[in-house]
């Protein structure tokens, strides 16, 4: 027995490939530092045309090697962690500490009521003891249509979590399991329970209808008393304090079917008005309360979701080798109070002066002020001595969703890499904030994500002026029969085969390779240049912060087109204007450089813009769907009218300069 108290509860393990990787970084160093003696032997002279656009991709390849020894240094020391799920219950089973699980919202529309109930259904059928879990649903938009299918998924949890529990429903969110579960004729006792568990898509008819008609009906509202707050409302900007337990672990009527005890749910929308900043989901959790590399150079990063946290981590407390956490005092939360005075009791937390004058969203709990909230809070948890773990199961712990339309999911990027970028210009600068807290290397390893917006510059000069120059006739790259040319491709190969075998390795395909190559090229050349230019825009004092939610939920012809990987446009936006200009532009170009090569081929014209073709027409190919959408789709998806209009014009205008 005492030998079973010393083993460990989890073991830490290298990354495969680690050595290949290593290699490799080695390799791609190399031939880096043989293109830089090229570009410093071989400058234009001052009157030489091309010397300006020379220096400057000599500049942009400057970056390119120093995010690449940025992201070279992350993936340096990959480490994974297994757990040991028996000894941890063998050995702490009945003190395991209570942990709260918040859930945010922020619009029933981009993020639709019978998609939210489905996440908090299925972190309250988690596998942990009930009477320690507490599930809180943070509605930021104030929405009396949420609450209702809170109210509904209170009761089908009942249901629900010891269907769960008796079959080892994978996965627990109702909606993920009724997509693809086959109703199980041959199995009489599932098949009983089956038919009460369908009883989900009765529920989520009533939610979807009440949704579509956008109020609650006289009769559904006498189904609770949390409904009569909303005659209090004035807007989804203006209204007071809405908390409403909803399953009160604590009472004896807090039983499923099969008379277990159920988690505490709780809604929360928070209170707004006009004169007091909410500082967005940052606000919204502080009135509650991709990763192996980090790991390795001291800790990852905190991205807003799917993580724990230990509650002092969130309360400002400083780490102390002699610190032990009291999980008792978590455990034994025995409240007298009844849950109606236990609801007006705790409104007062969640109201807007409450954090007036405190250090709330500075020193405790999540911080403000920056788009990111998430990255900033975790580099300060970091800096006050605590260390974060990386942990992926084979069983993911969390399942999410992403945007489906290129739109969607460019400007989400745009709003990361803009936050990312205050954090790296302002005090809280890893190399700031963190010097002689964190290691050097989670310092650099922070930079690879905060440093995306400022990727857009080299990334936009290499993708236009290259071309802009086969266009004119000048020469930026060595000769095809140049000996120089050999660091050129071999850093080009190694890369790219390097890259396409990960992939590969991981589970990914060609084709999945190739479009992540696409978005890579089409976030850096219009969301980073746009949180870029915001943030410059933002410090000159011509605009002011914004947060913008991305749609959760597609149509189905959306949908479907998703599945097919046919790309989604259907609207204008000056993204699209410029990835249309940047495509159009280089097919002027790559044409123009072709007709050059084929009008002197008895000059060999083409050893010297051999390199110039390539990219161009590189770029060329990766914007097919770019082409696509402008000129030969017609359906509605496709891109509108007024985009090729004007980047067709920008295009022309560009050639036109850079050849007059």
């Amino acid at each position: 027995m005492a030998k079973d108290e010393n083993l460990p509860l989890f073991a830490t393990k290298l990354a495969k490939g680690r050595i290949l990787f290593q290699f490799y970084s080695l390799l791609i160093f190399v031939g880096i530092c043989f293109i830089f003696v090229y570009r410093l032997s071989h400058i234009p002279a001052k009157k030489e045309p091309g010397r300006w656009a020379w220096m400057g991709l000599f500049f942009s390849e400057l970056w390119f090697s120093f995010y690449w020894f940025v992201t070279t240094v992350v993936r340096w020391n990959p480490i994974y962690r297994n757990t040991f799920k028996d000894r941890l219950s063998h050995r702490y089973e009945k003190a395991l500490p209570g942990i709260d699980i918040f859930v945010c919202t922020a619009d029933p529309v981009i993020e639709p009521p019978v998609m939210v109930i489905s996440t908090v259904l299925s972190v309250m059928a988690y596998d942990y003891p009930p009477e320690k879990l507490s599930v809180y649903l943070s509605d930021d938009g104030g929405s009396d249509l949420t609450f209702y299918a809170m109210l509904e998924a209170s009761r089908f949890s009942k249901i629900w979590l010891p269907f769960c529990k008796k079959f080892k429903v994978e996965p627990r969110s109702p909606e993920a399991y009724f997509r693809t579960a086959v109703e199980p004729l041959g199995e009489p006792v599932m098949a009983k329970d089956w038919s009460t568990v369908k009883l989900y898509e009765d529920m989520k008819k009533r939610i979807e209808n009440t949704t579509k008609l956008g109020r609650i009906s006289e009769e559904i509202s006498k189904e609770h008393k949390g409904f009569n707050e909303w005659i209090f409302v004035a807007s989804r900007r203006d209204h007071q304090t809405i908390l409403q337990i909803l399953i009160d672990g604590r009472e004896s009527e807090a039983m499923d079917i099969q008379g277990q005890t159920l988690p505490t749910l709780v809604y929360l929308s928070r209170e707004k008005r006009p004169r007091y900043h909410h500082h967005f989901k940052a606000g919204a959790m502080n009135a509650l309360l991709e990763m192996p590399g980090f790991d390795g150079n001291g800790g990852p990063c905190y991205i807003g979701t799917g993580c724990f946290h230990r509650r002092e981590t969130l309360s400002g407390q400083k780490y102390s080798k002699i610190y032990k956490a009291d999980w008792k005092r978590w455990i034994n939360r025995s409240v007298e109070d009844s849950t109606s005075v236990l609801e007006e009791t705790c409104k007062v937390l969640a109201s807007c002066s409450y954090e007036e004058n405190t250090q709330w969203g500075k020193e405790i709990g999540l911080k403000y002020d920056c788009a990111v909230e998430d990255v900033l809070t975790g580099i300060a948890m970091q800096c006050r001595g605590w260390r974060s773990i990386y942990f992926t199961p084979e069983r993911k712990g969390f399942l999410g969703v992403a945007p489906t339309t290129l739109l969607q999911s460019l400007v989400q990027h745009k709003r990361w890499s803009e936050g990312d970028f205050h954090i790296f210009a302002s005090r809280h600068c890893p190399f700031v904030l963190g010097y002689k807290k964190i290691p050097l290397k989670l310092q650099l390893t922070y930079c690879m994500n905060l440093l995306w917006a400022a990727n857009c510059l080299a990334t936009l000069y290499y993708v236009i002026v290259p071309s802009l120059c086969l266009l004119r006739g000048i020469s930026l790259f060595p000769e095809i029969t140049n000996s120089w040319v050999l660091a050129f491709v071999f850093v080009i190969i190694v890369h790219r085969a390097y890259s396409l075998g990960e992939f590969v390795w991981f589970g990914g395909t060609f084709k999945g390779w190739w479009n992540d190559q696409r978005m890579w090229l089409y976030k850096r050349t219009t969301s980073y240049f746009f949180g870029f230019l915001d943030y410059i825009l933002k410090r000159l004092g011509f605009t002011n912060s914004a947060f913008v939610i991305t749609t959760k939920v597609a149509g189905d012809d959306v949908s479907q087109r998703y599945e097919q990987e046919v790309m989604e446009f259907g609207t204008s936006s000056p993204m699209f204007t410029i990835l249309a200009t940047l495509a159009l532009l280089n097919a002027i170009c790559f044409v123009s450089g072709l007709k050059r090569v084929i009008a002197d081929v008895e000059t060999l014209v083409w050893e010297k813009f051999a390199l110039h073709i390539l990219l161009c027409g590189l770029l060329v190919f990766i914007n097919l769907p770019i082409y696509q959408g402008l000129f030969f789709r017609k359906d509605v998806a496709s891109l509108p009218t007024s985009v090729t209009y004007q980047s067709t014009m920008f295009a022309l205008l560009a050639c036109a300069i850079a050849v007059y």
